[in-house]
């Protein structure tokens, strides 16, 4: 079987939706629902022949998570993928902040592909993996 991956450009940021799940709680379901996604350019799913409401794996040399694929709504940006600031995001980024105390989060380079046999994890299995507690 050949897998369908693609080379894309993660830019991260804050969401109205995200915003309101963590008014909820960064435990709550609300939270889990608006922040563990990735916003991907109509195009882009169907070169990844990936629905939307699917598991995508996002990997980069720092980490990879599984995220739920969305069609984005804005664009076209084929090529640009964005996921909501939050521990999801977090996973994949480069944690050295180069002296200025926050690391870059945006314009990374990632690997995106489909990941239909992976579940996302929770806030708390995510921090566990992470962070080994």
């Amino acid at each position: 079987m050949v897998e369908n991956k693609l080379q894309v450009t993660l830019i991260t940021g804050r969401t109205i939706e995200q915003g309101v799940g963590k008014e909820q709680g960064k435990a709550s379901a609300a939270y889990a629902e608006s922040a563990a996604v990735c916003y991907v350019d109509p195009q882009d799913l169907k070169k990844l022949k990936v629905e939307e409401n699917s598991n995508v794996l996002i990997s980069t040399e720092h980490g990879s998570v599984v995220v739920k694929a969305m069609k984005s709504l804005r664009g076209p940006h084929i090529g640009i993928i964005f996921v909501p600031y939050g521990p999801w995001a977090n996973a994949v980024i480069n944690p050295n902040t180069n002296g200025i105390g926050m690391p870059s989060m945006k314009g990374i380079s990632v690997q995106i592909e489909p990941a239909p046999n992976r579940q996302i994890l929770s806030l708390a299995e995510l921090l566990k993996v992470q962070f080994g507690r």
